[in-house]
């Protein structure tokens, strides 16, 4: 009787199956030990243009650690965890917060670059450079000196005034002026009304076709802040007043002020930048606050648009 046995072509399938399926085996386990490869992840290169949040704070100077602009509105309303510079200007809305377009660069068009309904512009050497590298929502803190900055301070932006002057007891002001400078002082004689200037009262001396005399009746001893600056009434006689500031060199970098009439460099807000008792001046600083200092920037990129 025959034995059962399989054909030789029956064998050879098997063999080929059996081949077959532990190659397959054997490159299913090649792929799965493979180390994985990851996509690139995108990051801040030269020529990009990003969207940027961040909370700009003196990293210098009198005021360190205050808070002189932000894009963030939880930051803006925050005075308590996040207190403002001198010259600090909210925004005019809650919508006007968003986020920075800024070209990274050293150079963009004046208009800027327009992608969408953003204009990405120039910003100040330090920031652009502090974003090379970064990757979206990843948070970083940029330090720029003044030199990377808005550079050193302007001193033709300085003027330096002395911490103890006089003024007149009697002041003759042309008829068509006084409404201007006294709106709220009455041009009749005998008439007593605070000086917009000195915060003392005036009152109207005398009167004709052409001027009108005030006579200051300060008191020795009142407090006065002429352009924002505290002073003292030292001593007042028949013809002067004499005014003593009450600055001390501690307050340097931390009051602000105003110039009654002009200023410099284009602006009528200084801020006084020191205070030297033994040559009895003090100086007033018009450059912008952040001239001069270095400044930390936190920044976290947003949105990545590559050149």
């Amino acid at each position: 009787m025959a034995t059962n046995q399989p054909s030789r072509v029956l064998l050879a399938v098997l063999i080929v199956v059996v081949l077959v399926a532990g190659g397959i085996g054997a490159a299913l386990l090649y792929e799965y030990s493979k180390p994985k490869s990851s996509r690139p992840v995108l990051s801040v290169q030269p020529g990009d243009n990003v969207t940027v949040n961040y909370i700009g704070e003196f990293g210098s100077g009198a005021q360190q650690g205050r808070v002189f602009d932000t894009s963030y509105y939880s930051v803006a309303t925050n005075n308590a965890s996040y207190p403002k510079s001198l010259e600090y200007q909210p925004r005019s809305s809650p919508s006007a917060y968003t986020p920075l377009p800024v070209h990274v660069g050293a150079y963009a068009p004046g208009s800027g670059y327009t992608i969408g309904n953003l204009t990405f512009g120039s910003v100040v050497t330090g920031f652009w450079q502090g974003l090379l590298g970064l990757v979206g929502n990843q948070s970083h803190v940029v330090v720029v000196p003044p030199g990377l900055g808005y550079g050193p301070l302007n001193s033709s932006c300085l003027a330096t005034e002395p911490l103890v002057f006089s003024v007149a007891v009697l002041r003759f002001v042309p008829v068509a002026q006084f409404a201007t400078l006294y709106p709220n002082g009455t041009a009749t004689t005998g008439a007593v009304f605070p000086d917009p200037t000195y915060g003392w009262n005036d009152t109207v001396f005398a009167v004709n076709s052409t001027s009108i005399t005030l006579q200051a009746l300060p008191s020795v001893g009142e407090s006065s802040s002429p352009n924002g600056v505290p002073f003292v009434v030292s001593d007042v006689n028949a013809t002067s007043i004499t005014l003593t500031s009450r600055l001390t060199p501690s307050d340097a970098g931390l009051v602000l002020g105003h110039a009654t009439s002009g200023g410099l460099c284009g602006k009528s807000q200084f801020i006084v930048n020191a205070v030297d008792l033994t040559s009895g001046t003090f100086t007033e600083n018009f450059n912008p606050e952040v001239q001069g200092e270095t400044l930390d920037f936190v920044v976290t990129v947003v949105d990545i648009l590559p050149a």
